[in-house]
């Protein structure tokens, strides 16, 4: 995860969170039964019940995963999460009451034992995840120093300090922009001795570094631990630092070569989950189209210029939400109909957009397609803008789930640097792991309707 020391890493605080949850569900269970028969459940009492609620646990821990439990807790994640964990809970009870009521094969008496361990489990999870921090970083923290510019390196500073999960603390920055006024040998050095840091994290790539470097030669032999900001910032961000990547970050993480294994089961999942999806949306088609047309009587469908993988132009069609009037309009007029706003929301105005994944010209999962005027616009305003069209684009991807304030209906720069800086963390880091994180994360936001 991170490369610096810290008690648990990220890998192995996702493992240890994991295990914990399976032991508290399973100690959840063993206390109810418990509780029922007023001490030791019996082997046969508790045969019954374990293969029913293994199936439940296992439903549960994926309903976890889903709603990100098991990601990098980041201060954003970590202060929602006492509300992630008890809507979790709340659907994992709703799942498991459906389940023993309408699977008869699985039902349990009497059915108390399910109300019982659901109590108890909810109390234990939300302790676990709110506490646990105590039992997984008893961490002593290290003194580092950052080096480097602009607001990431801000974010990265505010992070780091402001998380206890983290065992670093920035105890001074450097803005590589001011470097010049700067006294490196007694301001940073000397400090670096008497306060004994253990690491730097440092913007390599920044020019502006070259004048510092011989100071810091001669840490090496001082058992200083030097890191790359960038790094950093990607693994605690899920994100591209924009202002830290050049030209040569392109060229040593971003490849077009084929990867055939994982080509082929993306284009496996893109036929199966369109054509299955699609069959089912049919069957919703005459509603929405009745709808449309009782709303202001236009066309039921608008077809629409994408740009595609390797900039072609490419056609998709959604369900129409733009009324009549403003279809031909400006885009600062557009004006959404009634109809056009529940679709949007619920975002079944691009469901016809499963043909374009069907026959290829999009994927369930990659970077959203952009119409090609605001691709002109944003190519000579955002440096690397182009590179997010080296793979197909997507009806759902990693900036639609991560970037909580997206640029809308007309040309915003700023939001869509933020996007792109999404778009190529998902570009560099692309698997069909990682895509099915996406599609399944994709499912919850839909369901609470928090999808963009």
């Amino acid at each position: 995860m991170i490369f610096f020391n810290m008690t648990i890493s990220g890998k192995k605080e996702t493992i240890a969170l994991f295990l914990g949850d399976i032991i508290l569900l399973y100690f959840s269970l063993w206390s109810a039964l418990a509780l029922r028969e007023w001490g030791i459940p019996s082997q046969s009492y508790w045969d019954l019940h374990f293969w029913p609620f293994t199936i439940i646990i296992g439903v549960w821990i994926l309903v976890f995963f889903i709603s990100g439990l098991y990601e990098k807790h980041t201060l954003i994640l970590k202060s929602r999460l006492p509300s992630t964990v008890f809507n979790a809970q709340i659907a994992n009870s709703f799942i498991a009451v459906l389940f023993f009521y309408f699977i008869p094969y699985f039902g349990i008496t009497p059915k108390t034992n399910l109300f019982i361990y659901l109590i108890i489990s909810f109390v234990a999870i939300l302790l676990w995840r709110i506490y646990g921090d105590r039992i997984l970083h008893p961490l002593v923290k290290q003194k580092g120093i950052i080096v480097g510019s602009g607001e990431e390196m801000k974010d990265l500073l505010e992070e780091v300090n402001n998380n206890p999960r983290y065992g670093l603390e920035f105890i001074s920055s450097v803005d590589l922009n001011r470097i010049a006024g700067v006294d490196f040998q007694n301001e940073i050095l000397s400090r670096v001795y008497s306060e004994e840091v253990q690491i730097i994290a440092i913007d390599l790539k920044n020019e502006k570094v070259e004048p510092i470097l011989p100071h810091l030669y001669n840490l090496i032999f001082s058992r200083v631990k030097f890191i790359d900001m960038y790094k950093i910032y990607e693994d605690l961000f899920d994100r591209i630092p924009l202002s830290l990547v050049r030209y040569n970050w392109f060229l040593e993480n971003i490849s077009t070569e084929s990867r055939a294994t994982y080509d082929i089961l993306r284009r496996i999942m893109d036929v199966i989950l369109s054509f299955l999806i699609g069959v089912f949306a049919l069957l919703i088609y005459p509603l929405v189209a009745l709808l449309i047309k009782f709303d202001d009587g236009g066309s039921i469908f608008f077809e629409q210029e994408r740009v595609g993988k390797n900039n072609k132009i490419i056609k998709v069609k959604k369900f129409r939400t733009m009324s009549k009037r403003s279809i031909d309009a400006e885009r600062s007029e557009v004006e959404i109909t009634r109809v056009g706003k529940w679709l949007r929301k619920s975002r079944i105005d691009e469901l016809p957009q499963l043909w374009s994944v069907f026959k290829g010209d999009m994927s369930m999962i990659g970077p959203r397609p952009e119409i090609p005027a605001l691709v002109k616009h944003y190519e000579s305003e955002i440096p690397y803008y182009n590179v997010r069209h080296l793979i197909k684009p997507g009806l759902s991807g990693w900036a639609q789930l991560y970037h909580t304030d997206p640029p809308k209906v007309n040309a915003d720069s700023e939001k869509t640097r933020r996007k792109l800086s999404y778009d190529l963390y998902y570009i560099k880091n692309r698997s069909f792991m990682l895509d099915l994180k996406i599609a399944l994360k994709t499912i919850k936001a839909l369901l609470s309707r928090s999808g963009v």
